[in-house]
């Protein structure tokens, strides 16, 4: 069980876990030397979250601990934080003239022209999409967050349009790993989601195919770190579904585990059963 925890102070702080574009990633952008950082991150933003890299002891929590809810999230946990260029989130700059890393991606999901090349109108629309969705700063840049955030708005309607997820006449938790999206099927019913979710980083990534839900521990707590793991549902070894008290948008994965918001892994806890079967498919983008 590995992880660490450390929580925003200012732009500098975050230089040393600053975004670096993946050896031959196919996504356009500033170049395998640019450093994204967090732009308007809130003093409680945690960078990085527990997980859980060995199984842990099963057993059957009692009802006191049942009834202990988790704590609540501080507010801000959960901002769109956009990374953005270095330069950029020092000089506060009210339109970026850079390229982003999802800048292709973005121009086609926004019917832009697509040319990978940052320009007068892109930053304008994509600054219209930020504003809309409260994804800050809202310069233009098409980071990582933004992209995601379409990618979740795009799937709400049907997540399984592309039919990756196995219809049954079960419940299926769905974990898409290429568009970091988790939903709940029964049948061809979405009972739950889309919603956003963290996966395993590079070394560390969420295995793929099927698994079942073995354990349910409501208040789980990393062993080694002594950090919440609240609404943990493992189904494989280790790797659980969990809530995490800070942002699931930051460029560098959890440890295997798919990373939720409180109130998704809150709901997702009364939807799930022991038993439940999950499935996962795709690749973390720069793993």
């Amino acid at each position: 069980m590995i992880c660490s925890r450390v929580a925003y102070r200012g732009v500098a702080a975050l230089v040393a876990t600053a975004f670096v574009l993946p050896a031959g990633s196919a996504v356009a952008g500033p170049g395998p030397e640019a450093e994204l950082v967090p732009g308007v991150a809130p003093k409680s933003w945690v960078i990085d979250t527990p997980d859980q890299i060995l199984p842990p002891t099963v057993y059957t929590p009692g009802g006191r601990e049942d009834a202990v809810e988790p704590r609540q999230a501080v507010e801000g946990a959960y901002d769109l934080v956009e990374y953005v260029p270095l330069g950029d989130a020092v000089m506060r700059v009210a339109c970026s003239k850079r390229a982003g890393p999802y800048q292709r991606q973005v121009e086609r999901w926004l019917k832009l022209k697509v040319d990978g090349k940052q320009s007068a109108a892109d930053c304008r629309a994509i600054r219209a999409f930020q504003l809309k969705h409260k994804i800050k700063p809202a310069i233009g840049f098409a980071g990582p967050v933004t992209w995601a955030t379409m990618q979740l708005v795009g799937a709400r309607k049907n997540p399984n349009a592309a039919k990756k997820c196995p219809v049954r006449s079960y419940r299926v938790a769905c974990v898409d790993l290429s568009r970091q999206l988790t939903w709940v099927q029964k049948g061809k019913k979405v009972v739950y989601g889309p919603v956003p979710m963290r996966s395993g980083r590079a070394g560390y990534r969420t295995r793929t195919g099927w698994h079942k839900v073995y354990w349910k521990h409501k208040n789980h707590v990393s062993t080694l770190y002594h950090q919440p793991m609240p609404y943990s549902q493992f189904f494989s070894g280790g790797q659980a579904f969990h809530a995490v008290y800070g942002s699931i948008f930051t460029t560098v994965g959890s440890m295997g585990c798919v990373n939720l918001r409180l109130g998704d892994a809150r709901k997702l806890w009364k939807v799930l059963k022991k038993g439940d079967r999950v499935y996962v498919w795709g690749r973390r983008p720069g793993t």
